[in-house]
């Protein structure tokens, strides 16, 4: 059975990472860019103390140097980075950590906007284009686009889930993993732990109906 991976981002506290693991997340996303969920690397540190080595510490950053990340990633023990500006992919060779890098989808979107990156990235994460924003946009794009996952590479897809709407992700998409942040929150930086568990509910109960099919 195909288990899609669960990404909660957007932790600011070590209540709400631990909510998170507990509920089933494999991955655990601390945001250093401009954000409302937006924290420094010490709150980053105590955030993420206790989550278990098993799961993912993915930190977020937009248009970063490499020292910025570098810097982070030692003092949080972070496993993967995601990149969620306009980063070239040099700039991701200049890193040594797995690298997911974002593309944003929009009305214009080109299914081969995420070739140049093909072998300088080890995921991608698919959100949803909105003007002056990078992440955190609390809207979905089209799931039935085609060519949306390239075949490349493994695919995260973000932008405006919730424990509603993930199964329909599922379904259409079938991607390695989902990225939630506003969609299990009781307001901005602030997680709700029933969300968090319905949310994680609902992609279990997504992949057993499709194994079963």
């Amino acid at each position: 059975m195909h288990r899609t991976r669960i990404k909660i981002c957007g932790i600011t506290s070590a209540r709400d990472a631990a909510l998170a693991v507990a509920a089933g997340a494999d991955a655990i996303g601390v945001i250093f860019a401009e954000s409302p969920r937006q924290v420094t690397v010490e709150q980053a540190v105590a955030a993420l103390a206790d989550v278990p080595p098993p799961v993912a510490r993915i930190g977020v950053f937009v248009d970063p140097s490499t020292q910025e990340v570098r810097a982070a990633a030692e003092a949080c023990r972070l496993t993967a980075v995601q990149l969620s500006g306009h980063e070239p992919p040099k700039f991701c060779d200049t890193l040594s950590l797995p690298i997911i890098k974002a593309i944003h989808i929009g009305t214009d979107f080109d299914s081969g906007t995420s070739e140049p990156y093909r072998s300088h990235v080890a995921a991608l994460l698919l959100d949803t284009h909105v003007a002056g924003k990078m992440g955190g946009t609390s809207q979905a794009f089209d799931w039935q686009r085609p060519g949306v996952l390239p075949e490349w590479a493994p695919s995260f897809v973000a932008g405006g889930l919730n424990p509603e709407n993930v199964s329909a992700c599922i379904d259409a998409l079938h991607p390695f993993a989902v990225d939630v942040s506003s969609g299990v929150e009781a307001a901005p930086g602030i997680k709700d732990p029933e969300k968090i568990v319905a949310f994680c509910a609902a992609v279990r109960d997504a992949d057993m109906r499709g194994a079963a099919r």
